[in-house]
This record gives C-alpha cells, sequence and structure tokens, in this order.
C-alpha cells in the first residue's frame, strides 16, 4: 500500500562534525514546533533526510501536491531545510517501483498535461537490492515510456525528474519546493533585535535567525507622534520574521517623552545620532534582562546619515554588547528581494512612520566628532531617559 509522505532534505547541518547530533536534534524539535496546527505527524531522519508522515488517515495536507502546499511551506521556513518534496511511499520490489512510479506520473501528468518530457534519476540507499542505481532508471524509464505515449526522454532539458529512492522503504516523487537552509534557531545565543517599521529590520532578523540565533524585538513607540497602526505595523513584522525564528517577545518601549526631551534640548543636526545612542542603551538594558547576547540593527554602510562609519562608531561607543548588523555591506535592492522573499516587504511599505522619521532634520549631521555628541548630550539626563525607557510603561507582546 503506497502512502503520501514529506521529504525534507538538510543542508550545512550536515557538515557539522562532532556537534552534529546537536544540530539535528534542535532541527527536529523546530519542525515538531512548527507543524503542530497540521494535523498528528511522525517526524524521522535517516541519512541527511528528514521524512514526515501522517499519524492519521485523511489527513489532507497529505493527499495532493497542491494540498500540501500550506504544509510543504511550512517546513520550507525552518531554517535548516534545503528543500521539500512530497513523495510516494511504498515497499516491494522492482515491479512495484515500476506501478508506482506510473501511478505517480498519470497523476503529475493530470495536474501538469504540458508536460511532454521526462529523465529518471535513481538513488539506491538499500544496498541489499539486486539492481543498482543505473539498473533502475533504465527500467523505470522503459516502463514509464511504454505506458504514456506522449512522453520521451530528455536528459538535459526534461519537464520533469522522476527520482526513485531505495532505501528501507522506495519512494518516488517529482520536484522540489525550495527552502531557506541556514542553521536551525537555538544552536546560537539570543540576540535581541532593534524592529522598526521599515524594510531593514525585519529583514536583519531573519538573517541572523537563518544563523541559528533566537531573537526577541524591541520597538520604540512615540504616540501620538506615532499611530497605533504604525505600532500594529510592527507587531505584524514581528510575527512575519517568528514564521522563521519561531516564537519572540516584542517590547514596546513608550518614547514619547523621551524624544520630546531630545527634541527640545539637542540641536536638530545632531538629533538621529543622540536618539539613536539611548535606543541602544535601552535595548542593552531589555537585552540583558532577558539574556540576549548582543543587539542587531538593519543598518546598512552610508545608507542614511546616521549610518556613515562616524556615526556608527559613534553609537557603538555607548554599549558593552556587541551589535551585529547583517546588512552593513548590502545594497537597498539586495535587501529588498529578501523582504519580497520572506513576505515582510508589502508590510514595510504600508505609509505608517515610526519615530526615527517624524523629528527627522532637514541637514543631519553626518560625520559627527566626538565634540559634537559631548555638545549635543550635555543638556540631557541620558541616565534618566534610559531608566524610563526601560520601567516606566514598557509593553510585552508574546509573539
Amino acid at each position: 500500500m503506497a502512502t503520501n509522505v514529506i521529504l525534507a532534505r538538510m543542508g550545512e547541518v550536515t557538515l557539522k562534525g562532532l556537534n552534529r547530533g546537536r544540530f539535528e536534534a534542535q532541527l527536529m524539535n523546530n519542525l515538531r514546533y512548527r507543524l503542530r496546527s497540521f494535523g498528528k505527524v511522525s517526524i524521522f531522519q535517516s541519512q541527511s533526510r528528514i521524512w514526515i508522515e501522517s499519524k492519521e488517515e485523511g489527513n489532507p495536507y497529505f493527499e495532493t501536491e497542491e494540498s500540501a502546499k500550506e504544509l510543504m511551506t511550512a517546513v520550507t521556513q525552518v531554517f535548516g531545510i534545503v528543500s521539500v518534496s512530497l513523495a510516494r511511499k511504498f515497499q516491494g520490489d522492482i515491479n512495484d517501483i515500476d506501478r508506482n512510479a506510473e501511478e505517480y506520473v498519470k497523476n503529475l501528468l493530470a495536474a501538469n498535461p504540458s508536460y511532454k518530457t521526462f529523465k529518471v534519476e535513481c538513488k539506491r540507499g538499500n544496498k541489499k537490492f539486486p539492481m543498482n542505481s543505473p539498473m533502475i532508471c533504465e527500467e523505470v524509464g522503459a516502463w514509464i515510456l511504454e505506458h504514456f505515449e506522449n512522453l520521451s526522454v530528455d536528459v538535459h532539458n526534461p519537464d520533469f525528474i522522476l527520482h526513485v529512492e531505495v532505501r528501507d522503504d522506495n519512494y518516488v516523487y517529482a520536484g522540489k519546493m525550495m527552502g531557506h537552509r541556514g542553521l536551525p534557531v537555538g544552536t546560537a545565543g539570543k540576540g535581541m533585535l532593534l524592529l522598526s517599521g521599515g524594510i531593514d529590520s525585519p529583514v536583519a532578523g531573519y538573517m541572523m535567525a537563518s544563523r541559528g540565533m533566537p531573537i526577541d524585538a524591541v520597538y520604540f513607540h512615540s504616540f501620538p507622534y506615532t499611530s497605533e497602526q504604525a505600532k500594529q505595523k510592527v507587531v505584524d513584522l514581528a510575527k512575519i520574521v517568528s514564521r522563521f525564528s519561531g516564537r519572540m517577545n516584542l517590547y514596546i518601549v513608550d518614547f514619547t517623552k523621551i524624544q520630546l526631551d531630545m527634541v527640545k534640548n539637542s540641536p536638530h543636526d545632531m538629533l538621529t545620532i543622540v536618539m539613536r545612542r539611548v535606543m541602544l542603551q535601552i535595548a542593552e538594558q531589555i537585552a540583558k534582562k532577558n539574556d540576549c547576547k548582543c543587539l542587531i540593527t538593519g543598518e546598512s554602510l552610508g545608507q542614511v546619515a546616521s549610518q556613515t562609519l562616524e556615526a556608527i562608531s559613534i553609537t557603538n561607543e555607548v554599549v558593552d554588547m556587541p551589535i551585529l548588523r547583517p546588512l552593513i555591506g548590502m545594497d537597498k535592492e539586495a535587501t529588498v528581494k529578501i523582504s519580497r522573499d520572506i513576505g515582510a516587504f508589502e508590510t514595510s511599505i504600508l505609509p505608517y512612520e515610526d519615530c526615527c522619521t517624524i523629528f527627522v532634520a532637514k541637514h543631519p549631521k553626518t560625520h559627527p566628532k566626538h565634540a559634537d555628541i559631548e555638545e549635543a548630550e550635555k543638556n540631557l539626563d541620558i541616565e534618566a531617559m534610559v531608566k524610563q525607557g526601560v520601567e516606566e510603561n514598557l509593553e510585552v507582546i508574546k509573539i
């Protein structure tokens, strides 16, 4: 009896040495958590493959390629997975392989009537099977040609590749849904993302999660200068990032009084730098209380006035934690592409401004010196501002 299963392929995890078992265990845990809403499933690993099967009859997520898309998409969003396929699983000899390949191709052609050419590829993990891989390919290919008059073989550019895997069980499948690669979230220390409503910071969070880093996030809200829609936009972006990073806490800092104090008592051309320095200090204090080992920002060198080398250097000085900037050498087009790929772009461009864009100077200082920042902060009680941001009206939303 044949059943449909999900075949997931591991990537970078397989290159690990003595730590490989820990990475694989984390990946399996992440998959179980991610798939908890798709019915009762069993997940097991064998030879750099992960197999996902339904433990109940009639699970719609395993019936057809179309119905499996939602489940397969969820699997691809787990870092550590390279690609997934819906495969037909069965037992038996070469005759069973032929018959199941025929049935699989029949259903494939019904869904894709334009297909005219194919090739067969085989992996033989079960070395006791009496035929080697080239022999299996030749036999299955001949069987398909015999039973489908409209198909022909094209080994260079076929419409589809029929994959046959011979293991303890046998599998046939065609096509792959590509994953996001990376390392399983939970295999690196946790980071605190400074999340705004723009394009860059969600991408930065996604990229660090792809290196195995669980993340929390902090957002600076200046109501009524920034609207409730702006806040909801950030919550929605956090939810998009969490599809890949898993659970996170989103910390909403009440930044209104702090920002108005800056506007009143700092030179306007230094306001962005002063604001960034205070934000980093508040984020660092929240991060330390929540076992985060670093801060993450969406800065890209030279993209805006506060992201020149001099400005970055001056903002770095106020915190002890490492500040990770995964976009630092990327141009905007590359960042936008990732934003689109992860489904964040349309939310990021909604016209609700965050606190960083409300009080921006027309001509901000792009190459600040130490004397500039000393002058800009001399009338500010920075310590009180940081304490206020961390302790007063701090809202926590579990994503």
